[in-house]
């Protein structure tokens, strides 16, 4: 059973429109969330979340449907949002206190065993703790209410090298011990290189691809060369191409290598399939 189904979601607004968003998720696994400033992500997961009402489509979590099931569903999932905490100035306990009334499952020893293995002391203010912290936080209350669901909106967005790796092996601990599920909505493609299983890349409000992230990277190889290399068969095969002082680079389906001999070739990471698919659709 998937743990999350989204059908045919679409949402009118003034200046854009949500269309036909369709994907699914697999238990245990985190999904990556891609997509430009304004391509629909956000409108996507207030969606999921019940915090905007789709003019159609279905959404189901743990095969339930979120229009009749809301209360059951939301004891299940966590939210968890980088660079955006309400009451600065509270400290920890006295949040948790708050939060805990909301959920007839909340697991106190979990709690505690999670407040010692992020390292956090519920006696700070909100504001005295580090972007990181503050995600910890997050997900140390998600996961003491029993999150089998998880939705990162840009949890790493402002954090330094150290601390992004420490987020992400704790997200692949989460998914691959306890089994939680992840939707992860980021910029930062580099961090789903390293943790996502699976991608779904939105453009204007209209899902490009949502598969296994090895099969969304692995059709692509990254080339580059000296423009005078670029003949016109190779042209009519590459994908957001791009030209500066002399060389060039751009996506190539891997079953067309040979047209590449003598140019550098390289697997394509995340961040450069999305650039130049981007490119290529607004060229």
């Amino acid at each position: 059973m998937n743990i999350l189904m989204v059908d045919g979601l679409c949402k009118q607004y003034p200046t854009f429109r949500l269309q036909d968003v369709s994907f699914s998720m697999q238990p245990g696994t985190i999904m990556g969330f891609i997509g430009r400033n304004g391509a629909g992500k956000t409108t996507t997961l207030k969606s999921i979340l019940h915090l905007v009402h789709p003019d159609g489509g279905k959404i189901e979590i743990f095969g339930m449907d979120m229009d009749t099931h809301e209360r059951e569903i939301r004891e299940k999932i966590g939210f968890v949002s980088g660079g955006i905490f309400c009451y600065p100035r509270k400290r920890l306990h006295t949040l948790t206190a708050v939060t805990r009334r909301f959920y007839p499952g909340w697991d106190d020893a979990r709690y505690r065993q999670l407040l010692s293995r992020f390292s956090l002391d519920e006696h700070k203010r909100v504001c005295e703790l580090s972007e990181g912290m503050k995600v910890k936080y997050q997900l140390a209350v998600a996961m003491s209410h029993g999150a089998q669901l998880l939705i990162l909106d840009e949890p790493t967005s402002g954090l330094d090298p150290v601390s992004r790796n420490e987020l992400l092996e704790l997200f692949m601990t989460l998914a691959e011990q306890d089994g939680v599920s992840i939707l992860f909505s980021t910029h930062i493609t580099s961090d789903l290189d390293a943790c996502a299983d699976a991608v779904t890349y939105i453009r204007d409000g209209k899902i490009v691809e949502s598969c296994e992230k090895a099969a969304f990277t692995g059709k692509w190889l990254l080339i580059s060369g000296e423009e005078k290399q670029l003949t016109q068969a190779l042209c009519a095969h590459l994908t957001g191409v791009s030209c500066h002082k002399g060389r060039f680079e751009g996506l190539l389906r891997a079953e067309n290598r040979a047209l590449a001999a003598g140019m550098v070739c390289a697997p394509a990471s995340l961040e450069a399939v999305m650039v130049h698919l981007e490119r290529e659709a607004t060229a």
